[in-house]
């Protein structure tokens, strides 16, 4: 006894005409192949939508790619160069904050 495939079927949706023809050695999935006026757009897995059907119609333009580019790469430091400066956050301004709150020691911590 072999295992049933689905049967191939054809609807439309909107203006798009859909054929769904079974997937080769597959047991349940459907190829689902896109026309617009007697024109194949393309096929999809899933069921499509109208939607999809108007991307594969006119998909969006494709911004062009940009090249790679490394704007900052710290090497090894080259000899005989000071270290680096420890990083201090600035102090907070003592006229915006308001009277009567505690600020916390700074503390060295790590």
């Amino acid at each position: 006894m072999s295992i049933p495939t689905p049967v191939a079927r054809r609807f439309s949706i909107g203006k798009y005409e859909i054929v769904a023809t079974p997937i080769p050695y597959s047991t349940h999935m459907l190829r689902y192949t896109v026309y617009f006026g007697g024109r194949r757009l393309g096929a999809l897995a899933s069921e499509p939508t109208e939607s999809d059907c108007r991307f594969l119609e006119d998909p969006p333009p494709v911004p062009a790619l940009k090249v790679f580019t490394v704007l900052y790469r710290p090497g090894r430091p080259k000899k005989g160069a000071a270290p680096r400066a420890a990083f201090d956050p600035a102090p907070a301004p003592r006229e915006e904050i308001p009277a009567g709150i505690m600020l916390p020691k700074g503390m060295d911590e790590r």
